[in-house]
């Protein structure tokens, strides 16, 4: 298997086996293993910030609780791909990380915003993970790889622009706001319509705390209420939108210190998650975020319970 270095950031051949939406790519990396030879982790990409990497397993991250499967879970990396990202030269850090800290092997494939436009294109994966990069390639590759993972349960994080995101695809497929709009990408868009629109302050390379909801999954994930988080956008939801979001089922779980909205959660989909703040950042990346922890764990669960179905057809 090829090595996947950090910072080349190579293109590399998909394995075989890869679900159909994504069969015949060249821009997907291969499977993590547990141990890949060259790869090692950086310690120097990224100052350590204060977060809750070090808390003790839940019920939403313990290893040992996760059933075991007969096939390695595929995860959906959607994003541009950029080596000027932080949070995408981190990406295989983390990967490594939870193969050899945790045992959660995935089998990683990076798919680009503009190969998501086609209907069902991350069908067939078990988690998505909306990266940050915005404004992407294609708003609407980013929105329908959301759709896919929201409406077949599909294990999903969006974390910076994959939670400003996640909010808009909600609010045009689900709340009927069908004009609802983001600043960064629709400029001109009347102001009645701007879903996410530019923050009062700039929090880009901030840190902050973050309270969640008790009960709610990014609190079951975290194992605390509060977190202290890395921070590296400039755009967030317009408070006078939310009251709707609410009434058609989403709920706000977490928010910083003055109210603003951090963390998003769907109920009724058994992993839907997006947040304002950039887990991926948190610390050098050796200790992987208990929010990726639980998406790698959820992952693990959604290919238990397709096997499991798959056996009593």
């Amino acid at each position: 298997m090829m090595t996947m270095h950090r910072d080349a950031l190579p293109i590399v051949t998909t394995r075989a086996g890869a679900p159909s939406g994504v069969a015949g790519r060249t821009d997907a990396p291969a499977a993590r293993t547990a141990a890949q030879p060259g790869v090692t982790a950086r310690t120097d990409a990224l100052p350590v910030v204060a977060t809750r990497t070090d808390a003790p397993p839940t019920a939403a991250t313990r290893t040992d609780a996760l059933p075991r499967t007969l096939r390695t879970p595929r995860i959906a990396l959607v994003g541009d791909r950029s080596p000027h990202i932080r949070s995408h030269v981190r990406i295989p850090v983390l990967l490594d990380a939870l193969a050899e800290r945790e045992g959660l092997v995935l089998d990683a494939y990076w798919i680009r915003t503009g190969d998501t436009e086609a209907p069902g294109a991350v069908r067939g994966f078990d988690a998505v993970w909306m990266l940050p990069g915005s404004p992407y390639a294609s708003e609407a590759g980013a929105l329908a790889a959301i759709r896919t993972a929201r409406e077949d349960g599909v294990p999903f994080l969006g974390t910076c622009g994959g939670f400003q995101h996640a909010l808009l695809e909600y609010a045009r497929s689900v709340c009927g706001l069908t004009a609802a709009a983001h600043a960064e990408t629709d400029p001109a868009a009347d102001p009645d319509d701007l879903l996410i629109a530019p923050l009062a302050c700039s929090l880009v390379g901030h840190e902050g705390v973050v309270r969640v909801t008790p009960g709610s999954l990014a609190e079951r994930a975290l194992g605390a209420e509060r977190t202290t988080e890395r921070y590296h956008c400039e755009y967030g939801p317009d408070s006078r939108h939310l009251d709707t979001l609410r009434a058609h089922g989403l709920r706000f779980t977490g928010a910083d210190e003055e109210g603003g909205v951090r963390v998003a959660e769907l109920p009724s989909h058994p992993f839907f998650l997006a947040t304002l703040f950039q887990p991926e950042l948190a610390g050098d990346g050796t200790r992987p975020h208990p929010l990726v922890r639980a998406l790698a764990g959820a992952a693990v669960r959604h290919v238990a319970a397709r096997e499991a179905a798959a056996l009593t057809r």
